[in-house]
């Protein structure tokens, strides 16, 4: 199982994965940890990544980054409307009101949605994590917004900062409207990034250059530290905002902080860490990768939720960001009742059972209820529609339970309704469970408490409204459950006192979800299928190339050693020589950069094939010319080496006298016929000429050489037998030579006396051995 963080950033994103022990950021196929949020659209496929960043420039309006601030905001959002003017690509309304962004894309104009754009950048995140991990990835967390945030300050706002000083600099100085030339927007954008981060790092002035910036005018400009941060007062006013408020959800003191570590790009910036660390009174801590650590930690969260891996023990709960509520309408004359169901920071996941009376279907809006501080518009959930509500056979209202949940990813949901319908017992049934029948008298006073649960009187405070549903932690069950009676069940009593018995079945309802901004299921069909035929066609497109760079390799690689190495081997006559250089020089050189420029990837296959055709028996008589001299050399040595085996062979030598004689016969014959076939080639071949197929080929001189080895090798290597020593010298056959000697002490020879070189008797000889057999 794969452990995998993303960290989806507004300009780059960043992959972190759980593997031997620790977590690590991987690198994407440019060798690069930080892989930018870009997406480009072209008319033959799709770049992601580094890829889309490098088109920037070029492609401009179909290149598309800074879209995750787009995300759940109607076209319609004054946000949305504010940020038009200051974008290059355009955006348009999807039909169901949501934003999108129109490209040319395959030739067509198209409009994606914000969704499927992330998917595509997701999808490239994925690949990036599945070939460092070299198996699949299924599941992963992904970075969201902290608990005090302010969604609209980031480095992306000291960009804008920038950008707006400059082009009304540049307008004044130059005459020049930047905002009209995409491209040059688009130039002034990266610059202002380069920029901002040097003068984090330098407080003299510092120049921005730019040539060719609009209409062929070079432009330049200078800023310091002091004047960017006079010039960005404003958003460096907003940077203690989420602090205050992060003390007081916390409910904690300034001096109950301990340390405080800064995280994120534009935290490097001194005036943001000057003003954090004035807020806290203490020194900050930057010991962890300011870029790289929001990834690290989407990591770690996954190895925790993950079985596979087993981590320490840390105390982290998921916490609901907005306050969630639920309304519905009354049955009664007083309207719409409401209710807050999860408060702000409540434990997540959890799910909660609410407790309704009612005699027909009936339906319940979620909501956010505290819209002053959504980042979006729109505090909606969705509707959620409770199907096939039906009273009790007595005619009351039945006790319907709704279970409401927010999930592992922090997702409202009302997962389940129950209806308790109420059976009465047959006689003589005794059931597990029982419930006290309620008189006449009581059931009004039910039906009036059931009213009370579900109808909430306009003018009561909220926390009344709260008290109008029960909550429960406990899921109902799925089929049947027994309801017991709060009032004990005495026995004791005579028969005439005792109530009738019913018992209960708990009956599941169908719901109609409608979230807000939920994709329908066919349109998210839609778009998986849509997501499919892209990355196919990026991968028909991705082999095309592949085979256009192979021929242009080929080229470029012949090029130079058709005059160089390769050059004697050509041809000698002139003409045929010219042919082939001009075809795989100048021919195909012309002809990749004109009509060879886009053409399908059989035609790039074709060519080489033809190329090759060419120029390859060109390269094999070079690489034969290169490895001839060696093949020859090594079968010479090894027919040498066994000329003075038979010849040691026939004057009597020891170390060869065990050998067949004829078996010596037939090395001696192939080794002259060996012989013979290797003169013969030599001479054949140093008569042709360097231009021509070789007389013979380097692979036929190694088989023959191998031929040789494997005939001659097993005979000239035979062993000599084994010689069987007289009984009376298996002591010493056993024991070996003594103190270096090469033979044994002769037979006879006593204990102690000198042996027939004169040496010294051995002390060895005279210890006792135990554990020998001596005789």
């Amino acid at each position: 199982m794969s452990v995998v963080g993303f960290d989806v950033g507004f300009l780059n994103c960043y992959v972190a994965v759980a593997r031997a022990g620790g977590i690590e950021t991987v690198a994407n196929e440019y060798s690069d940890r930080c892989t930018p949020a870009c997406v480009s659209f072209g008319p033959r496929n799709r770049s992601i990544g580094a890829a889309a960043k490098s088109q920037v420039v070029t492609n401009c309006k179909n290149t598309v980054q800074g879209f995750k601030r787009f995300h759940g905001r109607a076209f319609s959002d004054p946000y949305i409307q504010r940020l038009k003017s200051s974008l290059v690509y355009d955006l348009a309304q999807m039909p169901s009101g949501t934003t999108g962004i129109k490209v040319m894309y395959m030739e067509e104009e198209k409009v994606f949605s914000i969704e499927q754009v992330t998917a595509m950048l997701l999808t490239k995140m994925k690949e990036t994590a599945e070939h460092a991990l070299k198996k699949p990835v299924a599941d992963c967390v992904v970075s969201v917004l902290a608990t005090a945030c302010d969604p609209e300050l980031g480095g992306k706002d000291f960009d804008e900062m920038l950008v707006r000083h400059f082009c009304e600099e540049f307008g004044k100085k130059y005459k020049l409207d930047v905002k009209t030339k995409p491209r040059a927007l688009v130039r002034l954008y990266q610059e202002c990034e380069k920029l901002k981060k040097l003068m984090s790092a330098n407080s003299s002035d510092l120049p921005l250059n730019i040539e060719c910036f609009m209409n062929d005018i070079d432009v330049s400009g200078k800023l310091n530290r002091v004047q960017f941060e006079e010039m960005c007062a404003y958003v460096l006013g907003r940077v203690e905002a989420p602090l205050h408020n992060l003390m007081e959800q916390a409910k904690l003191k300034k001096e109950d902080i301990y340390a405080v570590e800064i995280v994120g790009g534009a935290s490097r910036i001194p005036s943001v860490k000057e003003r954090i660390s004035r807020f806290f009174g203490k020194e900050l801590s930057t010991t962890l990768n300011a870029d790289e650590a929001v990834a690290r930690g989407c990591a770690l969260q996954c190895a925790i939720l993950s079985p596979a891996f087993k981590v320490r023990e840390f105390s982290i709960t998921d916490a609901v960001a907005y306050p969630i509520s639920l309304k519905w309408n009354s049955s009664a004359e007083e309207g719409l009742s409401d209710c807050e169901v999860f408060p702000k920071n409540h434990a997540a996941p959890f799910s909660k059972v609410l407790t309704f009376y009612r005699r027909e279907p009936f339906s319940l809006e979620a909501y956010y209820n505290t819209p002053n501080e959504l980042p979006y518009p729109d505090p909606t959930i969705g509707q959620f529609v409770i199907q096939k509500v039906v009273p009790q056979a007595s005619g009351e209202s039945s006790k319907v339970k709704v279970k409401v949940r927010v999930n592992i990813h922090g997702i409202f949901s009302v997962s389940s309704a129950s209806l308790v319908e109420v059976q009465k017992a047959e006689e003589g049934e005794e059931p597990m469970d029982t419930e006290q029948q309620a008189t006449p008298e009581k059931e009004e006073e039910k039906e009036e408490e059931g009213n009370m649960q579900t109808d909430q009187d306009e003018t009561k405070a909220q926390g009344d409204g709260q008290k109008e549903a029960e909550e429960e932690k406990t899921t109902p069950p799925e089929n049947e459950e027994m309801e017991e009676s709060k009032t004990e069940k005495k026995s004791d009593l005579p028969p005439q006192a005792k109530k009738p018995k019913v018992k209960t079945k708990v009956l599941e309802l169908p719901i109609e979800n409608s979230p807000q901004w939920e994709l329908a299921v066919d349109m998210l069909n839609l778009f998986v299928e849509n997501e499919g035929k892209m990355i196919m066609q990026d991968k028909l497109e991705k082999e095309r190339n592949d085979a256009k760079n192979y021929v242009e390799e080929y080229v470029y690689d012949m090029r130079d050693k058709l005059h160089g190495r390769l050059e004697k081997f050509v041809s000698e006559q002139q003409d045929i020589k010219d042919f082939i250089i001009l075809s795989i020089r100048i021919d195909t050189e012309n002809w990749l950069y004109e009509d060879g420029e886009d053409q399908p990837k059989q035609q790039y296959i074709d060519k080489l094939a033809v190329l090759k055709k060419l120029g390859q028996p060109i390269q094999e008589r070079y690489m034969e010319s290169e490895e001839r001299p060696r093949a020859f050399d090594d079968m010479g040595k090894q027919i040498q080496m066994y000329m003075k085996i038979v010849e040691a062979y026939k004057t009597k030598e020891e170390q060869y006298d065990h050998l067949d004689q004829e078996e010596i016969n037939k090395v001696d014959k192939m080794v002259n016929e060996a012989m013979i076939w290797l003169n013969s080639k030599m001479n054949q071949q140093s008569k042709l000429s360097l231009t021509v197929e070789p007389a013979v080929r380097v692979r036929e001189i190694q088989d023959k050489t191998k031929e040789l080895y494997s005939s001659c090798n097993p005979i000239v290597t035979k062993p000599k037998p084994k010689v069987e020593l007289p009984k009376d010298n298996k002591a010493g056959e056993q024991n070996g030579p003594v103190n270096g000697q090469e033979k044994a002490p002769a037979e006879g020879t006593e204990k102690g006396t000198a042996d027939s070189t004169g040496n010294p008797p051995s002390t060895e000889s005279t210890e006792p051995r135990p554990d020998m057999d001596l005789d």
